[in-house]
């Protein structure tokens, strides 16, 4: 191992530096003390002249060019922060007051009219669906609407804005605004059986949306999704809720290798009421995670074999689809032999009104790049390097604005491009994490940026990035950051034993003495294409403990993301092997220090980290002193079919994959002599089921070891918001205990 020296002038300014910091807490933190100014709900308006926002129960209309409060949308009560509701008298046909509410606004949406369509509160039940209560407000009134209908969700206006269509117990509804009557598209919605328009659980979880479906621009047709869920096996989750009786919740669950629900694609005709099903192809266990309409009304899909290695886009007319054999056109299609990764909405874009599209691909080059594309033409490139695009912002005649880490794997900057790959420009020239909202037409963007060292700002911009005016500058946060001297983070470089060169953060303590042996905690993540290491502003409990004295460590190892698609798919098929040997590395490079402790090197992770803390716990031989894992996934046999055969192949084809690494396997090397383990799960994770911890504990029982255990009935896989702090002050102490 080749061992990189840290810069000694930034380690004897450290050493010189004697004023005391000002002591904080995970409270602090929680609190919102150290977080920079957002803006919340950003919505950019069809002029391309105006965006909205939700502050204060309400939704605001602000001018770009112009620095104002903004225009509230709802009507306000005499109640600060509330609005006032009216209802119809359905017997007189008369409207009355209704009152006044305080709005939690979980979404919204505005039609072409200025309609407004608000959900009111949220009642999660997965990870990004919700439940609601909708209210609409057509300039005049605000009011309730689809009461009586059970449980609606996911609901949007047609283009018109004459309609709203929703979902409702896995059956597709139209509710119509002006007759304010309800029609029903789908009837043979059944829970655990089959769902229309709204997704599955591993749909939802993994291809990240819940809206499975999409109406045409000239607001005539519905194309949905549906998923027969009968051979999906049953999950059960056990919820305590304080009852006498504890109950059982049942949901279909695929995991690794199991069957998956069968998706169909349907477009439903409101003129006619017919519903046409679309020819996708003979094989039924293929993934349909995308669909949608061209702006000149065609319809698109995107289909991905089981073992994801090809993804195809096709369209076809809207006027073909009741044809018998409807003439559909493949416009796009990519092949691995690995994995071909997931696409989003940030990836893929129409432009030219359909005739054209942007997409983002990484297999022909090795690294994520941007493309123009056009049906029966070869893909032209409109970047290239050994650099990344992350995200397609925003088009318009001139240009194609992208977000990449040309600057830096560790940074976000916007740039622009003609449609010639020509002429390129950087619109933010900061050093940092930029995150862009842009306008309708790309005339103006909205940037929040930050970097390790500065809180940043929110900005609106022109196309060309000159600054048209600065939204929150953070000067407060920016001086209480100095004030009490908050742990910053330094980045490096080192290199493996196997010659792999990683990047990584350190957080010192305040007062740094080089001279001192101080503890390290390696704080990581380390799923495919993740990335843990950014020069971004972000605090969290391990920053408490650098305020106590520890040294806090984190490093991207390979099948991380945004270092080209082979240090990503590195770990295809093996995962848990060369995730782990990185952090063991890491690990024996901070031994290596002069200023670390080596007999007293922690590591913590959730989720996938869970999964890598538990394995180099047990594969570390004593070099870990302690270890924390939070929801570990500890085989990935328990997983989800669309994550794990992804990464790892299908079980009945790669069983070595699924078995050698997995910590259920490992649990009798725990060196519990010299490694405290704290193992934390809760009860009602749909997600990593709590199965994977019970395991564990049998595994770490029947091998005799001893280790630390908290279980959080009925929370779930983020455990927020009822056992946030609980949980992080539980791990404070117990990091401070035990190393």
């Amino acid at each position: 191992m080749r061992i990189s020296k840290l810069p000694t002038l930034f380690l004897a300014l450290l050493a010189c530096s004697t004023a005391a910091a000002q002591a904080f807490d995970y409270d602090d933190i929680a609190d919102g003390r150290f977080r920079p100014a957002q803006l919340a709900g950003i919505r950019p308006t069809a002029d391309g002249e105006h965006y909205t926002t939700i502050r204060d129960g309400n939704i605001f209309r602000h001018r770009y060019a112009v620095d104002d409060a903004g225009t509230a949308l709802l009507p306000a009560a005499a109640e600060e922060g509330a609005v006032a509701l009216d209802s119809l008298d359905r017997a007189t046909g008369t409207w009355c007051d209704a009152g006044s509410r305080r709005l939690d606004i979980a979404d919204y949406a505005i039609a072409p009219d200025g309609g407004v369509l608000v959900a009111d509160g949220a009642e999660p039940i997965y990870r990004h669906s919700f439940t609601t209560h909708y209210l609409y407000y057509d300039g005049r009134r605000l009011r309730e609407i689809l009461l009586g209908i059970p449980s609606p969700r996911d609901a949007v206006f047609t283009p018109d804005g004459r309609n709203i269509v929703f979902s409702s117990r896995n059956n597709l509804y139209v509710y119509n605004i002006e007759r304010q009557g309800t029609r029903q598209i789908t009837r043979d919605g059944r829970w655990n059986e089959t769902i229309n328009g709204t997704t599955d659980w591993v749909y939802e979880e993994e291809f990240g949306f819940t809206r499975a479906f999409a109406v045409s621009p000239d607001s005539r047709r519905i194309a949905y999704l549906r998923f027969d869920e009968s051979r999906v096996p049953l999950f059960e989750m056990m919820r305590y809720d304080g009852a006498l009786y504890n109950r059982a919740y049942d949901f279909k669950y695929p995991k690794a290798g199991d069957a998956n629900s069968v998706v169909t694609l349907h477009v439903f005709d409101l003129e006619t009421g017919r519903t046409t099903k679309v020819d996708t192809g003979a094989d039924t266990t293929q993934y349909i995670p995308r669909i949608g309409w061209t702006p000149r009304g065609e319809l698109w899909y995107e289909t991905r074999d089981r073992r994801q290695q090809q993804i195809v886009f096709r369209r076809l007319a809207a006027d073909a689809l009741t044809a018998p054999q409807a003439e559909q056109q493949t416009i796009y299609r990519e092949r691995s032999p690995r994995y071909v990764a997931h696409e989003t909405d940030r990836s893929f874009r129409w432009i030219d009104g359909g005739r054209r599209f942007l997409i983002m691909q990484e297999t022909a080059t090795g690294w994520m790049h941007l493309y123009l594309g056009e049906p029966g033409e070869p893909l032209r490139a409109l970047t290239e390097g050994r650099w990344e695009v992350t995200g397609i912002v925003g088009a318009d005649d001139r240009a194609v604005y992208y977000t990449s880490t040309e600057r830096s794997p560790l940074e976000r900057n916007l740039y622009a491009v003609d449609y010639k790959g020509r002429h390129k420009r950087l619109l933010t020239p900061d050093k940092g994490f930029h995150t862009i909202a842009p306008s309708a037409g790309m005339r103006y963007y909205i940037s929040t940026f930050s970097s390790a060292d500065d809180p940043g700002r929110v900005e609106i911009c022109d196309a060309r990035g000159r600054t048209v005016r600065t939204v929150a500058d953070n000067a407060a946060l920016r001086r209480l950051a100095d004030s009490i001297r908050l742990p910053r983070k330094e980045f490096f470089t080192f290199t493996t034993e196997r010659g792999d060169t990683l990047g990584g953060y350190i957080v010192r303590p305040a007062g740094f003495d080089p001279a001192r042996r101080y503890p390290c905690l390696l704080t990581q993540y380390s799923g495919p294409g993740s990335q843990t290491v950014q020069n971004r502003w972000k605090l969290d409990w391990e920053d408490v403990l650098a305020q106590r004295g520890y040294v806090v460590v984190a490093t991207d190892g390979r099948g991380t993301g945004y270092r080209g698609e082979a240090f990503k798919k590195s770990t295809y098929g093996q995962l848990g092997r060369l995730e782990v040997e990185d952090q063991l590395s890491t690990a024996r490079y901070m031994a290596a220090q002069p200023w670390i402790d080596a007999e007293r090197i922690g590591i913590y992770g959730w989720s996938y980290g869970g999964f890598m803390a538990l394995s180099c716990a047990c594969k570390g031989d004593g070099l870990f002193k302690a270890a924390v894992a939070v929801a570990p996934v500890t085989s990935w046999r328990y997983y989800d079919t669309i994550y794990s055969e992804l990464y790892n192949g299908l079980p009945q084809e790669n069983p070595a994959g699924y078995n050698e690494n997995a910590p259920l396997m490992l649990a009798p090397l725990l060196r519990d002599d010299r490694t405290r383990l704290l193992l934390i799960h809760g009860t009602a994770d749909d997600n990593v089921h709590f199965q994977n911890s019970a395991e564990m504990i049998r595994a770490l029982t029947d091998a005799g070891k001893e280790f630390d255990l908290m279980i959080y009935p009925d929370q779930n896989h983020s455990m927020q918001p009822d056992y946030t702090r609980q949980i992080r002050r539980r791990m404070i102490s117990f990091v401070e205990r035990n190393l």
